[in-house]
Parts: structure tokens; C-alpha cells; sequence
């Protein structure tokens, strides 16, 4: 078939980008690939961490608790926190309180309390949420009175010696952060807290050990690590301008030469979220967080005169981690029209080799990701199988979740704000745990559901054309139409599931 100059205009429009994209996911796998051989060598020299506590004078360390409506978990961080193993006489508490429901009172109650016991510690509330949990941290900086300020969301839930665990490294004074690894509270609670679970892992022990261990940028986690106080403030302390305030901060400090440590031994347990509006909350503030830093951030990094080229370019492709979304989701819907371009216009066939770039970018995060597995629950047929079927299940809800994170994506380029939403916690561990009586579980189906059922629809679609296309051997995009209508379809299934 010939084509008409604005079908060819199209056809190469739309060859272009998929190809883009398919370049652009391969050079992110191939990053994973350069972590993982970091970390083997890390798991190769590693040493069991030392947990005994060496005979030096402690310094004042001041532990902030950032709070927004945790009616649900307040009263146990709170019981967590003020049994922290550490001289009293060298501890200050800071709840960070700019609650505005009947969480308020609560904690006003129990941070009385505790006074009355003689544990350090002090409510601060503000009425004006100026720059969010950014604008919290540096409002209670201003009477923190420790040399080292240690940070934990509202569902973190930290062993007791865990100062004792995290100070050590800041012997270093040009250590600036210490950040420990998170572990999953309710893992087991359903299918997609584990897909949860499996994501945070392969960012916790591939890609920070895999960084840190290279000497790369890294990034604080915004809870569960220990800054020092000196580092805030040179580094131009807590800024509110991006919806992740700790990669922004992060970023700031490493250009200004401190150094990060990242301690993958050191757990700090808490909660992944359980409801769809809480997943997409989270992913929609990290995605858009990430994509707003690359804007302000970038440039510093391709200016700064003391940096390699290596950790530039690494530094760059951390800072578009969430722009991946967008490459999938173009990947996704053009690789419906790319059937019937391929079939209609026979010239452009040698070009579709380059479809298999995304089969070698998935086989390699297939490889990387078994080592978390192996590393965190061992080897074996059992665990490879499970391990595989896990992986399955993460690739759909990544690709399940690329429409939503894209708009995220694309918003924080173009510098369109929106308020910092934060992720309700409900203190659920397992499913017995009854949902429905939580306050914060929202009461309507968001627009993205319905878009999402559309997409899968498309899909269907796509699964379909194989078949007209049968006598071709169009099978090659089956499978990848297969994963994609099963990743829509569960988050729209999800989201129907959760209406009162």
C-alpha cells in the first residue's frame, strides 16, 4: 500500500516515538544491569553490622514526627518512639502536628501524657500547612536542639536501638545522611501491598546499595534516616517548591559535598498503603516529585564542576526514574496502530526488529529483580517460581498504573503545582482488618477507573487484531496486549471493588 504525505508524516511520527521509547526503557534496564554488578560486590565484602554499642559520648539527636490526620496511627508511633533506647538527657521528641481532624486532640492527649512520664518530647502544631511536610520539618528545625535530626513518618516503627544503629556513621564529619532500609508491616495483607512490597525492595536493595556503593547521588528517603542538623542548613535547608522535598534536599547536599550512607541491614518496618486512592496518592506525589526535581535540579547537577560525567549521567537517569511510566504508556498505546502499520505498509517491516528492545529490557529487570528476591528469601525452585509470579504480577501493576503516573510525569515538566496529598495509613495488617470503617477510605471512584477501563478495552482490542492478523503470524505482540489488559483491567477491577 502506498501512503498519502500525512499518512507517512504520521506513520513516521509514530515509529519515532515508539522507538524513542524503547531506547530510553533499555538504557534504564541497562542502569539496573550496572547496579546489580555493584551490588554482588557489595554481597561479596559485606560485614554483619555491629550491634553492640561503643563506649562514646552520644550527641543530642532531636527525632521529628511529621503528622497530618493519623488518627489511626498516631497512638502507636507514639509508643514506639518514646521507648527509643537513648540518654533521655541527650533526646528531643518533635511531633510535627498540622493536623486538622479530631487526630488533634488525641495527640495533644497523649504527648501529655508522656510528658507526665518525664519522655522528652513536645507537640508542635501549626494551623498554616505552608510548604506541606517540607514547610513542618523546617518549622520545627528553627528549636531543635540536637546536632542530628532523625525522621519518621507517621507509620514507621523503628527497633529501639535503632539510634545506636544509625549514629556511627556520622563519626565521618563529611557524612551528611544516613539512611536505613524500609521493611513492609503488612506485606501479606493482599496482592497488591506484596506487588508493593517487590517494588520497594528492588529500589531499597538494588538500586541504593547499587548507588551508594558507586558513589552516585542517592536519595533520603523522607523518613526512617538520620540528617545532620549542619547538613540541613548549608545545604539551604527544607524547601516546599516539589512534592518530594527529601529527593530536592538530597540533591542539595550531595552538590554541596556531603556524603550519604545507606544502611541496608538497619529495617525500619511500616505500612504500605491497602486502598487504590492511597496507592495512587503516593505514586502520583513520587512520579510528579521526581519529574519537578529534574526540572530544578538537572542543571546544578550538569554545572557543577566537581562532578564525573558517570555520576552526572546516573544522576540524570535517578532524577527521570518517573518519566519511565511515560515511555511505557507510549510504548503500550502505540503498539496497537504499529500492528496495522506493519501489515499495510510492507516497506517499513525491518524496522520492527527493534520491538525486541523491550523483550531484552524486560529479561534483564527479570534477572536484576531475582537477586533482590534470592537475597531477601532465598534460592530454589519454590522461591524462583513464587518469585516469578510476583514479577509477573509487577509488571502488570506497573504498566496498570502508567496512565495515572504519566499525567503525574507530565505535570511535573511542565510545572503545573498541586497540593502535597499525603498517603492515608490505616494501621491494617491483615485482611481480617475491617476497611470499611475507616474514615479515611475515600467515598468515590476517581476518574482515572474509568480511563483505565477504557485503556483495557483498547487492549482487548489489541488482543483481538492478533487474530485478524493470524494469517501473518501476528502473535508477536500477544503476550505484551495479554499483561496490558490484565494490568488495566486489575486496577480498574480495584477501583470498582472500593466504592462504599
Amino acid at each position: 500500500m502506498t501512503a498519502s504525505p500525512l499518512s507517512e508524516f504520521l506513520i513516521h511520527l509514530t515509529l519515532t516515538v515508539y522507538g524513542i521509547s524503547l531506547v530510553l526503557i533499555l538504557i534504564y534496564s541497562l542502569t539496573q544491569l550496572n547496579m546489580l554488578r555493584y551490588f554482588l560486590r557489595y554481597q561479596k565484602k559485606k560485614k554483619s553490622l555491629n550491634k553492640t554499642q561503643p563506649k562514646v559520648d552520644w550527641p543530642k539527636v532531636t527525632v521529628q514526627l511529621p503528622l497530618y490526620n493519623e488518627l489511626y496511627v498516631v497512638e502507636r508511633l507514639l509508643e514506639c518512639i518514646t521507648v527509643l533506647d537513648y540518654p533521655k538527657d541527650k533526646l528531643q521528641i518533635q511531633v510535627l502536628d498540622d493536623s486538622t481532624d479530631e487526630s488533634l486532640e488525641l495527640t495533644k492527649k497523649l504527648v501529655a501524657s508522656y510528658q507526665a512520664k518525664e519522655i522528652p518530647i513536645e507537640h508542635l502544631h501549626r494551623e498554616n500547612r505552608k510548604g506541606f511536610k517540607a514547610g513542618a520539618l523546617k518549622e520545627g528545625l528553627k528549636s531543635a536542639s540536637g546536632e542530628f535530626i532523625a525522621i519518621f513518618d507517621s507509620d514507621f516503627l523503628p527497633e529501639k536501638d535503632w539510634l545506636y544503629q544509625t549514629l556511627p556513621p556520622f563519626e565521618n564529619p563529611k557524612v551528611g545522611v544516613v539512611q536505613t532500609r524500609w521493611g513492609h508491616l503488612n506485606r501479606t495483607y493482599s496482592p497488591w501491598t506484596s506487588i508493593q512490597a517487590f517494588a520497594l525492595d528492588a529500589h531499597f536493595v538494588l538500586e541504593q546499595i547499587g548507588r551508594n556503593q558507586q558513589h552516585h547521588f542517592i536519595n533520603f528517603n523522607g523518613t526512617a534516616g538520620v540528617w545532620r542538623k549542619s547538613c540541613i542548613l548549608d545545604a539551604g535547608n527544607w524547601e516546599g517548591d516539589t512534592l518530594t522535598e527529601d529527593l530536592d534536599l538530597s540533591y542539595r547536599a550531595q552538590l554541596k559535598g556531603w556524603k550519604f550512607v545507606y544502611l541496608e541491614e538497619v529495617v525500619t518496618p511500616a505500612e504500605l498503603p491497602v486502598t487504590l486512592d492511597a496507592i495512587r496518592s503516593q505514586q502520583f506525589r513520587w512520579n510528579k516529585g521526581g519529574a519537578e526535581n529534574f526540572q530544578k535540579m538537572m542543571g546544578r547537577v550538569l554545572s557543577a564542576p566537581n562532578l564525573s560525567w558517570k555520576i552526572k549521567f546516573n544522576a540524570g537517569v535517578h532524577l527521570l526514574n518517573s518519566t519511565l511510566f511515560l515511555n511505557v504508556l507510549l510504548v503500550s498505546i502505540l503498539s496497537v496502530p504499529i500492528l496495522f502499520i506493519k501489515n499495510s505498509f510492507l516497506s517499513y517491516t525491518p524496522l520492527f526488529a527493534w520491538s525486541g528492545l523491550f523483550i531484552l529490557s524486560t529479561l534483564i529487570f527479570y534477572g536484576c529483580y531475582w537477586f533482590v528476591h534470592r537475597t531477601l528469601f532465598g534460592s530454589g525452585i519454590r522461591s524462583f517460581l513464587n518469585y516469578t509470579q510476583r514479577f509477573l504480577l509487577f509488571y502488570c501493576l506497573v504498566i496498570g498504573f502508567s496512565f495515572h503516573n504519566s499525567i503525574a510525569v507530565i505535570e511535573g515538566h511542565l510545572g503545573i503545582k498541586s497540593p502535597f496529598i499525603r498517603t492515608p495509613k490505616f494501621n491494617l495488617t491483615t485482611a481480617d482488618d475491617r476497611l470499611k470503617q475507616n474514615k479515611y477510605q475515600g467515598q468515590k471512584t476517581s476518574i482515572y477507573t474509568f480511563i483505565e477501563i477504557g485503556l483495557a478495552l483498547y487492549f482487548l482490542f489489541g488482543l483481538y487484531t492478533a487474530f485478524e492478523f493470524r494469517s501473518l503470524g501476528e502473535f508477536w505482540l500477544f503476550p505484551f496486549h495479554l499483561l496490558l489488559f490484565i494490568g488495566f483491567s486489575s486496577i480498574s477491577i480495584f477501583g470498582l471493588k472500593q466504592i462504599r
